[in-house]
């Protein structure tokens, strides 16, 4: 399956942003999507993923209650609602694919896509 992440920007302290991650070449419903981040001169980390029909979430806790992902299988797409950002949220966002359970491990993730950046002035 292909990835494309798109709607990253600039944004202040407060707004907010969708992230969207457009999937072709497979069912996309046989995949269970994640989003991850990378901050400049840090790891990736796990933000939040979605089961395959979207009735499970994971987050994490630096972003519960702030994020929201969600999933439209008619349109082979996975979103990722950020509200109240914050400076620390500032990363790259990678959005990605596994044919098994939700999980919050990166390297359990086959497929990936592209990234895009988000920062969050303050």
């Amino acid at each position: 399956v292909q990835l494309q992440a798109s709607g990253g920007g600039l944004v202040q302290t407060g707004g907010s942003l969708r992230l969207s991650c457009a999937a072709s070449g497979r069912t996309f419903s046989r995949y269970s999507m994640g989003w991850f981040r990378q901050a400049p001169g840090k790891d990736r980390e796990f933000v939040a993923a979605t089961s395959k029909i979207g009735t499970g979430t994971d987050y994490a806790d630096s972003v519960k209650g702030r994020f929201t992902i969600s999933r439209d299988n008619a349109k082979n797409t996975v979103y990722l609602q950020m509200n109240s950002l914050k400076p620390e949220d500032t990363a790259v966002y990678y959005c990605a694919a596994r044919d098994r359970w939700v999980s919050t491990a990166e390297k359990e993730y086959d497929f990936w896509g592209q990234g895009t950046l988000v920062t969050v002035s303050s």
